[in-house]
């Protein structure tokens, strides 16, 4: 299954241990997750502004995700998608992947729910949307 991490679980997988961690190490071993050059600068930008990361670390936390996920160009959206327009970069790569879910705790994204038949979905809504999908998957 395809996925796409919004910045802010991205940012909770690196600065503390808990569901995001968990979550992103699993979804990597697991699934294809998959993120663009948008979304890696915002997070090393992020990181580096509100968490006081040296811009080596930040950059070798890109380089990690790099060698992790699949990484795609995303096309531009026709129209904006979202409410905040930072939002569209992370709707633009679920939808030039054709990913099945986006992974994000925004509430800019999650009240949208889904677009274009991909799930919006928060980290602790993930396992019983991945049991959902495996159910269907076995239905099939």
């Amino acid at each position: 299954m395809k996925l796409v991490f919004d910045t802010n679980v991205l940012i909770a997988a690196f600065i503390a241990r808990g569901t995001c961690s968990e979550l992103l190490e699993y979804c990597v071993v697991h699934h294809e997750v998959v993120l663009s050059a948008a979304i890696l600068d915002e997070l090393c930008d992020v990181l580096t502004r509100k968490f006081r990361f040296l811009p080596e670390e930040a950059r070798q936390v890109a380089c990690l995700l790099k060698s992790r996920v699949r990484m795609v160009d995303p096309k531009p959206l026709a129209t904006p998608l979202c409410r905040d327009p930072d939002d569209d970069k992370i709707l633009a790569a679920a939808l030039t992947a054709q990913c099945r879910a986006i992974v994000t705790g925004d509430k800019d994204l999650t009240d949208l729910r889904q677009i274009e038949g991909i799930a919006i979905i928060t980290p602790s809504e993930f396992w019983q949307f991945e049991a959902e999908a495996r159910s269907e998957k076995n239905r099939e």
